[in-house]
């Protein structure tokens, strides 16, 4: 029982195994290709050819004249039965191929059958003008816009003056099965097609959907790990040269970076199942604790009104980003963060006086933040500060608050 369940494990899992790391967007993708597994025959989609080929019964009337021997000439219509029904299959089935029925070839076949129609129901007359609505049936599964229109209408002509010629006012029934069967055809495929298409959308949707949750995702561990680490470096560092000297303090240390640890854990599980918002009152804080334990100064400001969960997450990232940067690379002595908002703007300014070289190298930290906050509307800058140091400044737009976030 053991070795079937894990097999039956091992089969689904190409089909689970994506949408259990990456979320709903995940799903989404799946259950596309579930759908895109069990689509319809053809390249464009059901109904296929074989859909077509019960038309041809409108020939038997013609057949049967042929062998009761009422049919002038019988090897004439013999011929000519063989050679409408071998253009007329051929088209139907080129018509479920995009490539094939746009072709040159595809197009002489129709003329063909048209010439074939037109010579046959002219000739005789009778059983044979009902291979005027099988002809309109191949030109809607063949053409499609405005050349379907002129050529439909041409046919539609044709039959009118052919089966007028011989049946008079009874002609109406071939005329109208002619037009109908055309227009009716190119709307049932073109609808297929349009089917078909709207499918694929939604199936590169669901792959879009999966690159975007894979982004954030990756985003979210790096900055959680970046910043987590270092702070685990930086008490870790602490810890082993105060220890000699004083165990009580770092036996502190040694505290602070179990508690960060479980903190890490926590997040990373959050994020993983996409239900976690940074705080900006709480990373300000987690950013202070970590600059003062690295050696650096912090000095934190914040004014204006609460901000609402959204811009406050975003800010908190850039936060958490910066902090970790500043304590890895700068080699400053202090760092200031500057929080000023508006009623519609809020603006958050990140400053230390280090060397801020390996501060401005290319990163997929700042770059996932500039990201992230283009898409909510807002900007981020960073470079040189004036005189010395980085600085990197984040601008947000402020949509109206429920309650917001609790001040500082």
């Amino acid at each position: 029982m053991v070795d079937m369940q894990q097999q039956t494990t091992k089969q689904s899992a190409p089909a689970v195994r994506t949408p259990r790391v990456f979320g709903a967007g995940a799903r989404r993708a799946a259950r596309a290709e579930q759908c895109r597994d069990g689509a319809g025959a053809g390249p464009i989609g059901t109904p296929g050819g074989f859909a077509l080929l019960p038309w041809l019964l409108l020939g038997m009337g013609s057949i049967s004249n042929v062998i009761k021997g009422e049919t002038p000439d019988p090897w004439i219509g013999v011929v000519g039965l063989l050679a409408f029904n071998s253009l007329y299959v051929s088209l139907v089935f080129r018509a479920f191929d995009r490539r094939a029925r746009e072709s040159v070839a595809t197009r002489w076949c129709l003329a063909t059958l048209g010439l074939v129609t037109f010579a046959l129901a002219a000739a005789y007359g009778g059983n044979w003008l009902l291979f005027f609505p099988l002809l309109g049936l191949a030109t809607g599964a063949v053409l499609r816009g405005r050349p379907l229109g002129r050529v439909l209408f041409a046919v539609t002509a044709t039959a009118a003056a052919v089966a007028g010629y011989h049946e008079g006012w009874d002609a109406v029934g071939v005329v109208y099965g002619t037009l109908v069967s055309g227009a009716v055809t190119a709307a049932i495929l073109a609808l297929s097609e349009t089917v078909r298409e709207l499918r694929d959308t939604r199936q590169e949707l669901a792959r879009a959907a999966v690159d975007q949750e894979r982004l954030r995702f990756s985003r979210d561990l790096h900055d959680l790990l970046g910043h987590t680490l270092s702070v685990i470096v930086v008490k870790s560092e602490v810890a082993r040269r105060i220890a000699p000297r004083d165990i009580d303090a770092a036996l502190v240390q040694v505290r602070d970076i179990e508690s960060v640890g479980r903190q890490a854990l926590t997040e990373i599980r959050e994020a993983v199942t996409g239900y976690r918002e940074a705080s900006l009152a709480a990373e300000l804080d987690r950013a202070r604790g970590a600059l003062t334990a690295a050696g650096i100064e912090s000095v934190v400001r914040q004014s204006g009104p609460p901000l609402p969960p959204q811009a406050a997450a975003l800010l908190g990232w850039v936060v958490r980003e910066c902090a970790t940067n500043v304590i890895r690379h700068s080699g400053a002595a202090t760092c200031e963060i500057e929080v000023r908002g508006s009623a519609e703007r809020v603006r958050l300014v990140i400053t230390d006086d280090g060397t801020g070289v390996a501060s401005t190298l290319p990163g997929s930290g700042l770059t996932g933040l500039t990201e992230r906050l283009a898409a909510a509307g807002g900007v981020l800058d960073s470079g040189p500060a004036p005189g010395r140091g980085f600085r990197v400044t984040a601008e947000l737009p402020v949509e109206p608050a429920d309650g917001g976030e609790e001040s500082r």
